[in-house]
């Protein structure tokens, strides 16, 4: 035991030589060298520790961010993850690492286009400009994968010691997030011409796809196998519930991952937190659910799987009046006499699954009102109710042509 103790402190030792070496000034190749000869492969923890034990000592955390490229860039290859967790799907590294493919294959697309461009000598480039702009606003998404890092992660790791890593990451993070802020600055210009948009990716478009391909470098290397040996699965599990509040990066997770021990959750679970409610798909506080379903042009009537009337909609638009005195009526006694047996039969088509809409159209004081009626299901086919959908359609008649958001003034 005591030589791998002394083993260990040796090749920290060498780690930290090298780091400092770095700093220095040595060029990163003859440091990469030097570390082939010494170091065959390095854990990763030990990695993790060198880092901290330089912050410990005095090393600015500004320097070790400044070095942070230059030292992963020598390390890529030669980390050991040889003693990392195996991932369950959905687990919440398995989702940072399906992030990390989506942006890889967004930053290549983008280094390719950028390729096309130096060849094309002088020929028109706005539509590879346009691609562009289209692939540096999807990998604006990055800051949704860096900020779940920071705000769920971060927080696990520092509570557990481990400070120093996570603060030269946040700077990364954040230098990441200004430069893909300035390309699509850049990629925003009007007629932008070949000369001017090689020399801006020079020092900013593709300084940026570097700094995401990078990253990914640091955190499959030694930021996830780290994070694994030291979170508790419960602490993963908090990871994994709070993540849907801040959002996923180009991938929408396919799995919901759940501990074994944990309880028996469905997809349409919703959890409230104070005046926060979480859904499967996002999150609102009660005022703005209530400012969302009054916004929407049309009239929402709710009626539960006993019929009773449960909820209306307060829009601007409405179609039909509504007031608070046919909460929990019986939706039979909402119609006329003559009608209710339609009703009756909408209902018994929804309950038994033979329909699942009834459309319906009228021309009311010159408009024409699009009605129809949508049966509500949960995940397992079960009636919960029926919701009833009115609108003003004469608007939508009358469109002809296009109007695209570009040309909003």
């Amino acid at each position: 035991m005591s030589e791998l103790i002394n083993n260990s402190d040796k090749r920290k030792a060498q780690l930290k030589e090298l780091i400092l070496k770095l700093h220095e000034g040595n060029s990163q190749e003859s440091v990469r060298q030097e570390l082939m000869q010494s170091l065959k492969q390095i854990p990763y923890g030990e990695v993790v520790e060198v880092e901290q034990e330089l912050i410990s000592e005095g090393l600015p955390e500004e320097e070790v961010l400044k070095l942070c490229d230059a030292h992963s860039a020598v390390l890529q290859g030669n980390i050991d993850l040889s003693g990392s967790q195996s991932i369950p799907a959905g687990h919440p590294v398995d989702l940072f690492t399906k992030e990390n493919e989506a942006l890889l294959l967004t930053t290549a697309q983008a280094n390719a286009i950028l390729e096309e461009i130096k060849q094309s000598g002088n020929a028109d480039i706005q539509d590879k400009v346009l691609k562009l702009r289209g692939l540096f606003n999807n990998l604006f998404d990055a800051d949704k994968h860096y900020q779940r890092k920071e705000y769920l992660l971060f927080p696990y790791l520092e509570s557990k010691g481990v400070t120093g890593p996570p603060k030269v990451m946040w700077g990364k993070h954040d230098e990441i997030r200004e430069l893909i802020k300035g390309s699509i600055e850049i990629l925003q210009v009007d007629n932008i011409t070949r000369e001017d948009l090689l020399a801006s990716a020079e020092i900013v478009l593709s300084q940026a796809l570097f700094g995401i391909d990078d990253m990914t470098v640091k955190e499959e290397q030694i930021l996830f196998p780290m994070a694994l040996d030291k979170l508790t699965e419960a602490e993963w599990y908090e990871i994994s519930k709070q993540s849907l509040e801040i959002g996923f990066c180009l991938y929408d997770p396919q799995i919901t991952w759940k501990p074994t021990w944990a309880e028996e959750t469905s997809v349409d679970d919703v959890q409230k937190t104070g005046n926060y409610i979480q859904l499967p798909s996002g999150g609102f506080t009660a005022g703005e659910l209530l400012a969302i379903l009054n916004t929407l042009p049309i009239d929402m009537t709710f009626v539960d799987k006993d019929d009773k009337v449960k909820y209306f909609s307060q829009g601007a638009e409405r179609i039909f009046q509504r007031n608070r005195a046919i909460l929990n009526r019986d939706v039979r006694h909402c119609h006329p006499p003559a009608s209710a047996h339609i009703v009756d039969k909408i209902i018994d088509d929804f309950k038994t699954g033979r329909q699942s809409r009834a459309p319906f159209w009228i021309n009311m004081g010159g408009k024409m009102i699009h009605i129809e009626y949508f049966a509500m299901r949960d995940e397992k086919g079960e009636y919960l109710g029926t919701l009833e959908v009115s609108h003003n359609v004469n608007r939508y008649r009358e469109l002809e042509g296009e109007q695209r958001i570009l040309s909003y003034t």
